[in-house]
């Protein structure tokens, strides 16, 4: 047949038979592209999907140079998605998606706007990993929360032996004060459990009774 033309809204006359009319949404497509088995340039199997947002800019081109623009439009979107993403490593998949997706729009845009569609934006939705991979990677996450914890236990243990440290400076300076925190100690132990405690007498209080006795 001949393509008479686009028509906008309005009334407009068909001849049956003769004419056939053909509706065309000029809307934005919200497509998911199904999940692809794909193997990265590192070698790592994954399953991955996608979602795509077209629409359709020239009408009678989605008409006459293609036969069903959206199965065509899936059909140039898995197929890209494969390609890009086997040129990709794992990593790069996981932590630089968004300019994997701006690649993958790009390339979809060129290739469908011959049929005239444009794509504006597609986005990778899932990323699934083989079992093994998650192992792996949960094994990884296990290994730097353990990091984390010795250090932090190491800087609370290096704080506290410098506490300690500056203690034993002024105790050092002060001898009596020793003793006071001995007394003090025994007395809470004391208290706690309703005992009495017998301990020696300092060497130095024996010495200044024994030198005054020596003097009488």
């Amino acid at each position: 047949g001949r393509l008479r033309g686009v028509k906008g809204p309005g009334i407009f006359l068909i001849i049956p038979f003769v004419d056939k009319m053909i509706k065309v949404d000029l809307r934005t497509v919200t497509m998911d592209v199904p999940p692809q088995d794909v193997i990265t340039r590192d070698n790592v199997p994954v399953k991955v999907n996608a979602v795509v947002y077209f629409r359709v800019m020239d009408p009678a081109k989605s008409v006459v140079k293609i036969e069903r623009y959206i199965v065509a439009t899936s059909q140039i979107a898995q197929t890209t998605l494969r390609s890009i993403l086997g040129q990709a490593e794992l990593d790069d998949l996981l932590a630089r998606r968004e300019k994997i997706n701006k690649e993958l729009q790009i390339i979809i845009d060129e290739q469908t706007d011959p049929w005239g569609i444009k794509v504006s934006t597609v986005e990778i939705k899932d990323v699934e990993l083989p079992q093994s991979i998650q192992r792996a990677f949960a094994r990884q996450a296990e290994a730097e929360r353990e990091r984390r914890a010795k250090i932090i236990n190491a800087e609370g243990e290096f704080q506290a032996s410098k506490r300690l440290s500056e203690a034993a400076k002024v105790l050092s300076r002060y001898p009596a004060s020793i003793q006071l925190r001995f007394l003090q100690t025994l007395k809470e132990i004391g208290a706690e459990q309703n005992s009495t405690i017998v301990f020696p007498v300092p060497i130095d209080l024996v010495k200044v009774f024994i030198e005054k006795l020596g003097k009488k």
